[in-house]
């Protein structure tokens, strides 16, 4: 980005009025244009609703607006996602940082840190428990945002944050920086648990949001995700559970007797998740958990004791 631009309220106000009617023209949300004006602009909301902004002489931008409206006709006609406009995105409590290197982080996924958060305090009463430091891993980490949630929320854990792309790393790391866990979290490029040989046997609970979209399915999402999101991120193979099954068979050998096991799957998988997992023969107390809208969407289950 550049660095900042001073802008005129009433160029803003203009340039606003007409990104509205091209929103609503393309089917895409008005409230996407307030959203980017506060994250590049720095106004608020009730300044930008009661338009209150128009009168200021000055006004500080992240971007001119030359540069504004080039992104914005690139979401228009090409369907780049404001986040990445924006390069920013809110999740749970945090602002993270986002590219195009990286999925931009769902509403849906922030429930894995609730239920890993609960899962951890069925762990209370095991011997292990009682040591200084857990160890959990987020595995395909992308922006970071679940080692973020993992960190804010099991205060007396090591966040062990492993993706094979370097770019997104990269991203996750100044989250993890920005946000003030960079202490806390470690980050590793590799395949799943491969990084984390050193902690086989180790690891008190492991949570994931793996690639999950059936291959062919991939090319009929949304034209933002298929366009512009990283595929490595959404192709979980033939049936999109590639992943999730090499997540169950090897996990065993990571995560301690009690440990906890989370992912987050597609609408349609539960049961053969369940399945897969009561099949393997290494995990109990298994439990399929739904977001928001319903859909059963989390998997959590525990290794034998």
């Amino acid at each position: 980005m550049s660095k900042q631009q001073p802008v005129t309220g009433l160029e803003i106000w203009h340039w606003r009025n007409q990104a509205i009617q091209d929103a609503i023209a393309h089917d895409i949300s008005p409230i996407e244009v307030d959203w980017l004006l506060q994250e590049i602009a720095g106004l608020d909301r009730l300044s930008l609703r009661l338009e209150s902004f128009k009168i200021c002489s000055q006004i500080q931008t992240q971007l001119s607006l030359t540069e504004l409206d080039q992104l914005w006709q690139r979401r228009l006609y090409d369907r780049l996602p404001v986040q990445y406009i924006a390069g920013v995105t809110p999740w749970r409590r945090f602002k993270l940082a986002v590219s195009n290197a990286v999925l931009i982080p769902r509403p849906e996924t922030e429930i894995l840190i609730d239920l890993a958060l609960s899962a951890a305090n069925q762990c209370r009463d095991l011997p292990w428990n009682a040591s200084t430091q857990q160890h959990w891993a987020d595995l395909g980490t992308g922006s970071g945002a679940i080692a973020l949630g993992l960190a804010e929320v099991l205060t007396n854990t090591r966040i062990h944050a492993v993706d094979i792309s370097g770019e997104a790393l990269a991203v996750a790391k100044t989250n993890a920086e920005n946000l003030g866990f960079g202490e806390r979290i470690k980050f590793y490029q590799g395949s799943w648990w491969e990084p984390l040989e050193f902690l086989k046997g180790q690891l008190s609970g492991m949570v994931s949001n793996p690639p999950y979209i059936p291959s062919d399915t991939v090319q009929n999402l949304q034209p933002e995700v298929v366009k512009h999101e990283p595929h490595l991120a959404l192709d979980g193979g033939v049936d999109g559970l590639d992943f999730i099954r090499h997540l169950i068979d090897i996990s065993p050998q990571y995560l301690r007797p009690g440990g906890v096991w989370l992912i987050e799957m597609m609408a349609g998988q539960a049961d053969i998740v369940r399945e897969l997992l009561e099949n393997n023969g290494n995990y109990c107390n298994i439990s399929i958990h739904a977001d928001l809208a319903g859909i059963e969407r989390f998997a959590v289950a525990y290794i034998n004791a």
